[in-house]
């Protein structure tokens, strides 16, 4: 697997040290073990469970609580002095020493963390000869690993004295200033303490692309300070091992592994997990990918942020082979955790500078918007305003019916798709720096240059708030092109995919995406959303107890007619919106009763008004003795003139109470039912449906019916009948025969229940009127 600037690369691998393996020959997740790795197959490496070491130093799997090894590197001859055959299968004590085996019996049956006890020194007879070791325990969930490397060479400082060989960097630390000043500070303490010809600090986005941040190294070497690296060359299983192990050397890159004997764990038949083995084997494509930079030897160190990776110290080695001793990369490692701990409270802090900030902003809209004296709009646009909340080119909320912009916006189609692509991605908050890559509609054209960025907050009832920005063009340094990640190599008849060889830097222009909107900002649009939701829905309720006390105020007290039995329901919508309906029932001068069922578009105190105007203009038409197609055409110019975009339907019917004789108006409404008798099935009142009132030269008719004896007729609003889940000749016949199912000449309320009120999503209005022949 390639990597740079020190990073393993391979695919999330399932194992011990990585969520618990099955059979890695049996999952098709991975090639088989020995199965020779190129760049076309690196992806299904399983790098945990590489099944050698590197030989600076000599594993051993041991048994617990046994203390019986059962696998060891090949190479324990060589450093160890003894044979494979007389180490697997004996007692630690009998492998290597009766002394190492009581220490190592004692500190197994200790409590805690075997890591705090590392190193162990100890002094191991090999061929006659004593050599002094660091013994370094982990444990895997299937055995104690036990690794052994020789304590031979310069010693700057013994473990113990870690923090004291450490404490200056740590000081210098604790006193930086800014984050640049935190990376500087660690790149040359870490060069410092391990001796690597160069150390870099490497950062990397939220797409895992990484970028050099500091760097310290020799001055005949060239920079690499900030070029960036693609995001393939650390995928997600070499992440996952760096977050469980946090310090990896490769002392030499041009060593021959030295495998374990047997090759598989003869108790689990497993491939042993090396995870948190210092002396893992690496990937060979990212042996080759190091030589390729010209590495004799690398390190490199994690940094963790709320347990995840965050980036990583990177070392580099020229010159020679390079070993640090355990103690001098246990100090590394230290001063790496603390520059997590130092770059967390550095996070947070700005992160808190900006949530506070943000806050105050968000209480003072808050604030404005809970006015109901003013429109919300006047409270998001004030001072301070949405742009003071989420900084941006430009914002436009829609918002209660009308539409407000502030700063740079791109077109209103533009808005309208924004929105519309929001909303079917069904969050209450969405964002994205890259239209290009959101899945908007490719045939609306929209130019980076006018936006590339969107964040937006969907409200209820299709209305939004959208924060833009346009294209942030700039420019990114790579190491290396990052399209040419592999070069074709043939090895016999095959032809080999290695990694690349170029490291030149390489500019690439970033273009169609914008600045990255950070997590402060789209919480605190999330917060806004909540708040706003509040506001909304107090005002709704607000409006709609006034909508309600106005529009049952206007409701008439149906007249008494001999002969006659007239009964009318309303009920608002579910969660108590007010809308437009009404109806109306008067004699008029000429004996004639007049019945009215209409409905305005919209809801609350606006359609409640609007409604009040058409209900009583229409009754002072009919009762000025124009007939209900005059009365209709009126009321319609009344409409266009006196409340510009109204919009409305009814119908009209004047019935004679001797004979039951009627003209009906039918102007955008659903057709009354009309009963022919006590029995029978109800059908539509056979009119012509004219346009709605609101509707520029439009002209209405009339048609004659009668209403027999025992008969009726029954006028509604579109809320009682209309379902999303069927058309609406399905739910005329539905409710027709809910109707003919109930008792003889049904109330109003009757009729209403009959339909149920958990199907009404509308207000909804029934008006009964039936010739009984009763005086």
């Amino acid at each position: 697997m390639s990597g740079g600037l020190g990073q393993e690369r391979g695919t999330r691998a399932v194992g011990t040290g990585l969520g618990g393996h099955p059979s890695v020959e049996d999952d098709p997740r991975f090639v088989p073990l020995g199965t020779p790795i190129d760049l076309d197959n690196c992806a299904r490496e399983p790098i945990h469970i590489p099944g050698s070491v590197q030989p600076r130093g000599v594993l051993a799997v041991v048994r617990e609580p046994e203390l019986v090894v059962s696998q060891v590197s090949a190479n324990v001859s060589e450093l160890l002095g003894r044979e494979v055959d007389d180490v697997v299968a004996h007692g630690i004590g009998a492998a290597f020493g009766t002394q190492f085996g009581s220490i190592l019996e004692r500190v197994t049956a200790a409590f805690g963390d075997l890591r705090e006890r590392n190193p162990i020194e100890i002094q191991i007879d090999v061929r006659g000869q004593p050599v002094m070791f660091d013994a370094i325990l982990h444990r895997s969930d299937s055995a104690l690993l036990v690794e052994f490397e020789p304590a031979e060479g310069p010693r700057p400082f013994s473990f113990p004295n870690t923090y004291q060989a450490a404490r200056s960097a740590v000081g210098d630390l604790n006193r930086a200033a800014s984050l640049q000043e935190l990376y500087d500070v660690t790149a040359q303490s870490v060069r410092t303490l391990t001796g690597f010809d160069r150390v870099m600090v490497y950062r990397y986005d939220h797409e895992y692309n990484g970028e050099v941040v500091a760097e310290a190294r020799r001055e005949d070497l060239n920079s690499f300070l900030g070029q960036h690296y693609p995001a393939s060359d650390i995928p997600p299983q070499a992440r996952a091992l760096y977050e469980k192990n946090w310090i990896r050397l490769i002392s030499d890159v041009d060593y021959a592994p030295a495998p374990l004997v047997p090759t598989v764990d003869p108790v689990t038949g497993e491939p042993q997990d090396l995870t948190f083995s210092s002396l893992r084997s690496v990937s060979p494509i990212h042996v080759e990918y190091l030589q390729n930079m010209g590495v004799r030897a690398s390190m490199s160190i994690s940094l963790l942020r709320d347990g995840k990776l965050w980036g990583l110290i990177a070392c580099h080695h020229y010159s020679s082979t390079h070993t640090p001793p355990y103690g001098v990369r246990a100090a590394a490692e230290f001063l790496g955790s603390t520059l997590s701990l130092r770059l967390f409270d550095q996070a947070e802090d700005d992160e808190l500078r900006l949530r506070l900030a943000a806050q105050a902003v968000l209480a003072k809209l808050t604030a404005a918007t809970m006015n109901e004296s003013e429109p919300v709009l006047e409270g998001l646009f004030g001072a301070p305003d949405l742009l003071d909340l989420v900084p941006a080119d430009g914002v436009v909320a829609y918002v209660r019916g009308e539409t407000r912009a502030q700063g740079d916006v791109p077109p209103d189609a533009v808005v309208r798709a924004l929105s519309t692509w929001a909303r079917s991605v069904g969050d209450e908050v969405v964002w994205t720096d890259s239209l290009a890559n959101s899945g908007l509609d490719a045939e609306v054209d929209v130019e980076p240059s006018v936006v590339s960025g969107v964040l937006a907050v969907n409200l209820p009832d299709g209305q939004y708030i959208l924060w833009v920005r346009k294209e942030y063009a700039h420019s990114i340094d790579w190491g290396g092109d990052p399209r040419n990640k592999a070069i074709a190599e043939r090895e016999g008849n095959h032809v080999r995919l290695s990694p690349r060889k170029s490291f030149e830097r390489w500019r690439e222009v970033v273009r169609g995406r914008s600045v990255a909107w950070l997590g402060n900002e789209t919480s605190i649009a999330g917060d806004l959303r909540h708040h706003l939701v509040e506001s909304l829905y107090a005002r709704m309720r607000s409006e709609s107890r006034l909508a309600e006390t106005l529009q049952r105020s206007l409701l008439p007290q149906m007249p008494v007619v001999s002969g006659w039995h007239l009964t009318a329901h309303y009920e608002p919508a579910a969660g108590g919106r007010i809308g437009g309906d009404w109806y109306d029932a008067v004699v008029l001068r000429d004996g004639l009763l007049a019945v009215v069922l209409g409905d305005v578009a919209g809801h609350g105190i606006g359609a409640a008004g609007t409604m009040a105007q058409l209900r009583n203009a229409l009754r002072a038409y009919l009762l000025d003795g124009t007939g209900p197609a005059q009365a209709v055409e009126r009321l319609n110019g009344f409409a266009i003139d006196m409340l510009p975009g109204a919009f409305a339907t009814l119908t009209v019917a004047c019935i004679d109470p001797g004979t039951g004789h009627a003209q009906g108006v039918v102007a955008g409404h659903p057709r009354p039912y009309l009963v022919s008798d006590e029995s029978g099935t109800p059908v539509g009142v056979p009119v012509v449906t004219s346009p709605p009132i609101g509707v520029r030269g439009a002209t209405y008719r009339s048609r004659e019916f009668a209403i027999p004896a025992g008969g009726g007729v029954i006028l509604y609003s579109d809320g009682l009948i209309e379902r999303r889940d069927e058309d609406i000749d399905e739910s005329l016949h539905r409710v027709g025969d809910l109707i003919a199912g109930l008792s003889p000449r049904p109330a109003a309320r009757q009729i209403f229940s009959s339909v149920g009120r958990s199907t009404i999503t509308d207000d909804a209005t029934v008006l009964a009127l039936y010739r009984t022949g009763e005086a």
